[in-house]
C-alpha cells in the first residue's frame, strides 16, 4: 500500500513526502501566484507514468543483458482547456542509448505498459495512452 503526505506551506505552495521520507516541492510562489516554484500537480502525474514505465523497461532490459547505456522518457499529456483540465491523451517517447535489440525494447515497453506499470494501468481506462521509441547508438 502506498502512502504520501502533503503539507500546505503557504499560498499555493505545498511539500509532498513519499512513504520513504523523500520530499518534493509542489505549487506556485506565495509572492507571485502565476509563477511555479515547484512541480505542477499535472506534471507529477506525467512524471509518475514515465518513471513507473522506465523502471520496468530498465529492469527487463537488464535481465536480458541488453547493452543499454542511457534511457530518457519524454511524456506529453494533452489536457482539456477548461477545468478540471482532464487529460485527453498521454504519449510516452522512449529514447534509448546503446546497441539494444529493437524487438526486445518494444516487448519491454509493451510488458511495462500492459502488465507491470501500476500508474499506466490506473490511467488507461480513462485516458488513451500511446508510445514509441528510438534507439541512439
Amino acid at each position: 500500500m502506498g502512502s504520501v503526505t502533503l503539507r500546505w506551506v503557504e499560498g499555493k505552495l505545498m511539500a509532498g513526502t513519499d512513504s520513504n521520507g523523500h520530499s518534493i516541492v509542489i505549487g506556485r510562489s506565495p509572492e507571485n501566484p502565476d509563477e511555479f516554484i515547484g512541480m505542477k500537480p499535472s506534471d507529477l502525474l506525467l512524471l509518475a507514468a514515465a518513471s513507473c514505465s522506465a523502471y520496468d523497461v530498465i529492469e527487463i532490459l537488464q535481465k536480458q543483458r541488453e547493452p543499454m547505456r542511457a534511457l530518457k522518457v519524454i511524456c506529453v499529456g494533452e489536457q482539456m482547456p477548461e477545468p478540471p483540465s482532464k487529460f485527453t491523451s498521454i504519449h510516452l517517447h522512449y529514447i534509448v542509448h546503446g546497441a539494444v535489440n529493437p524487438s526486445r525494447l518494444q516487448k519491454a515497453i509493451c510488458l511495462s505498459e500492459d502488465k507491470y506499470c501500476s500508474v499506466i494501468s490506473t490511467l488507461r481506462p480513462g485516458v488513451p495512452i500511446t508510445s514509441d521509441f528510438e534507439i541512439q547508438e
